[in-house]
């Protein structure tokens, strides 16, 4: 199974529409959001623009009105966590979070083998004794490039997808 992971969205519909598109033409069923899209708006355009699971938990610059928890039920396709969230995909525990620093403290814990973030907008793999930890970069393309990853799980292997090269 092929799960993207992307962060930093930062209200880029644009960007995140090529995401989805992507998505779409390689069968991708589920996303983990590692925090700011920014605005309930964003949130309702991933929704209403992509049929798979989204997996999401937010990062600082989620503003108040995203936030609040009474519109959750809204979201039928989508979980949505405070702090951070965590997954069983394909037999492997992962636990996904805006933090790099909580990134850390969660891969530290020895529970999970995979824990993605996001944060410095800056893609970065490094694997702490038999944790893996991933950031996919930014979505909207600032300060680095825009990229978002790809998880084939049967292989974990991953993929850097550069947005600005999808047609």
């Amino acid at each position: 199974m092929k799960i993207a992971v992307v962060s930093d969205v930062h209200n880029n519909e644009v960007n995140l529409q090529k995401v989805l598109t992507y998505c779409e033409k390689n069968k991708i069923k589920k996303i983990i959001c590692c925090g700011d899209l920014a605005s309930e708006d964003t949130l309702d355009f991933f929704c209403d623009n992509f049929s798979g699971e989204i997996l999401y938990t937010f990062g600082n610059m989620d503003n108040e009105q995203l936030r609040n928890f009474e519109h959750v039920d809204q979201y039928k396709n989508a979980d949505i966590f405070e702090k951070f969230g965590e997954a069983e995909i394909d037999g492997k525990k992962v636990a996904f979070v805006h933090f790099p620093d909580v990134a850390k403290k969660l891969c530290d814990t020895k529970k999970y083998d995979f824990v993605f973030y996001g944060h410095t907008h800056k893609p970065w793999e490094e694997t702490q004794e038999n944790c893996k930890m991933l950031n996919p970069g930014n979505t909207a393309g600032e300060i680095y490039p825009p990229t978002f990853a790809v998880w084939e799980t049967s292989s974990d292997e991953f993929e850097l997808i550069r947005i600005h090269d999808l047609s």
